[in-house]
């Protein structure tokens, strides 16, 4: 599962260590076993496995890809189903912590750490995935708060693309929008005020 977020330093992961064999002690995206008597669906699976992870509902999740084959485990050949998820950017404290492992969030683009498995090919695939969507014009409102301005939309977007975005035709684009609803309020600060918005009911990314 690779769970992702924006703040102030860019697009992050979260990543775990895991705490037994094989890879013990190494980094890794978080992950889990279907179960069958509790799993009607691997979305299922992948919504309990992130409950153990985030104790707030996230809003967004969905499938990429199925990685499969008799190297990427040691105990033998495996198949994985890879998902991705988005958390808000003021939920970013909703990581639960337990005593068997750590948790850390780290740049998505550039981990840091060399990941267990095949999970750094599984997160350059899901990386593909999420800026694919926003590449196609989808906006990326599940990683924002419930109120936002244009300005925090733009550089959510900006830090995906890995890339600056020119402010006039990112204002262009967002015009006719049918997902955002302009607000009657105001963010106050040291420049003029900046008008708030939310996403419409019923969004999804």
């Amino acid at each position: 599962m690779a769970l992702f977020c924006v703040d102030d330093d860019g697009l992050k992961v979260l990543l775990v260590k895991r705490a037994e064999d094989p890879y013990a002690r190494h980094w890794a995206l978080p992950s889990g076993v279907l179960k069958p008597h509790l799993d009607d669906s691997l979305m299922a699976a992948a919504r309990r496995v992130l409950a153990h992870k985030v104790s707030v509902e996230l809003p967004h999740v969905a499938e990429v890809s199925t990685f499969s084959g008799p190297t990427r485990d040691p105990r033998g050949w495996s198949i994985a189903t890879l998902f991705y998820a988005l958390l808000p950017k003021d939920k970013i404290n909703a990581i639960v912590r337990n005593k068997v492992e750590a948790v850390q969030w780290v740049s998505a683009s550039s981990p840091r750490h060399r990941l267990a498995f095949d999970h750094e090919e599984q997160l350059q695939a899901a990386l593909r995935a999420l800026r694919s969507r926003v590449g196609d014009d989808v906006l990326p409102l599940h990683l924002l708060p419930e109120k936002f301005t244009l300005t925090q939309l733009q550089k959510v977007c900006e830090a995906i693309l890995g890339r600056d975005l020119d402010k006039s035709v990112f204002r262009r684009r967002l015009k006719g929008s049918t997902d955002l609803v302009e607000l009657d309020e105001y963010e106050r600060g040291p420049q003029r005020p900046a008008q708030l918005f939310k996403a419409r009911e019923g969004f999804t990314f």
